[in-house]
């Protein structure tokens, strides 16, 4: 069967082009890989009535990694039938998801509710757990997890047909700007992992990226080598910015002017890739490149 990809935008907070679910059918129903968070549920589901797809089609949600922008609404599409696929580290926050939700509230507070809307468990039964390189079989389609951590320590990206799903370790790539920008939130960010993810990427038969941020790319070697670039310029400017001991409160500003310079540095202006903070915001990046620093590199 051959491998079609339809993108499904979640609108996520009446943003166009920011997260995506991207909807795959088999000979048995439809598949997703992610399904964006909770709150935008109505918005996908309208999505895949445009394709003649209801909730009852799907029968499996390949998670890339449990973050609420990808994860939120796993629990939902669970207990609709699907099977939901996730990274062992990651199987436990979605069958409770008390801590993750804790961590989220700390970080969102009141906004929570509002920015992601319901995060349901996952029934055991309903739950699959996959490792680094294992095959996945579905409605005559193969999938190839690949153990890509960096971003998070529990992420997957999937390879099929030679369309590689890459979650958040293939960056952030909006509007198809060739400007490639690293997602960096607490509390996983690992410079060295990331590169060594990139290294397996390149040696994977990889013709398209498929990132939830956001659509499809055909220019898989200039890719890899601007997100790459981009990291190697973000922790030498870290190096250069923590040697001076400033707070987060500091770090923060100085990384948001960063960003700016990093965009200029493509060809690109503030206004061009301001919707890029809706994708990876500049404060909560700064506080998973800050986190790292202080836990890794002072040390």
């Amino acid at each position: 069967m051959t491998l079609e990809i339809k993108t499904i935008d979640t609108l996520h907070q009446d943003h166009a082009g920011i997260i995506a679910v991207y909807l795959v059918p088999h000979a048995n129903g439809a598949l997703l890989v992610d399904c964006g968070p909770g709150s935008a549920l109505p918005v996908v589901l309208e999505g895949l009535r445009a394709h003649n797809v209801g909730p009852r089609d799907i029968t499996d949600v390949l998670l890339t990694h449990i973050h609420l922008d990808h994860a939120g609404a796993a629990g939902w599409w669970s207990r609709q039938g699907a099977t939901v696929h996730v990274h062992p580290i990651g199987a436990p926050h979605l069958l409770n998801p008390e801590k993750l939700l804790a961590s989220a509230q700390r970080i969102y507070g009141d906004d929570l509710g509002r920015l992601w809307g319901d995060f349901l468990a996952v029934p055991t039964e309903r739950l699959v757990q996959h490792h680094d390189n294992d095959i996945i079989e579905i409605g005559g389609h193969t999938f190839a997890a690949i153990e890509t951590p960096g971003h998070a320590e529990h992420h997957f990206a999937y390879l099929c047909e030679g369309v590689c799903f890459t979650g958040d370790i293939g960056g952030v790539r909006l509007n198809g700007l060739r400007h490639v920008r690293p997602p960096t939130p607490p509390p996983e960010i690992n410079f060295t992992k990331w590169r060594a993810s990139l290294t397996r990427l390149r040696g994977a038969n990889i013709t398209q990226f498929a990132p939830t941020h956001y659509g499809l790319y055909g220019d898989v070697a200039w890719h890899l080598d601007a997100l790459e670039r981009n990291l190697d310029a973000l922790e030498r400017w870290t190096a250069s910015e923590m040697a001076h001991q400033p707070d987060v409160n500091a770090f923060r500003a100085q990384f948001a002017s960063f960003l700016q310079e990093f965009a200029a540095s493509d060809g690109y202006t503030a206004a061009q890739v301001r919707p890029y903070d809706n994708a990876a915001g500049s404060d909560m990046s700064a506080d998973g490149v800050y986190r790292y620093w202080k836990k890794y590199r002072a040390a």
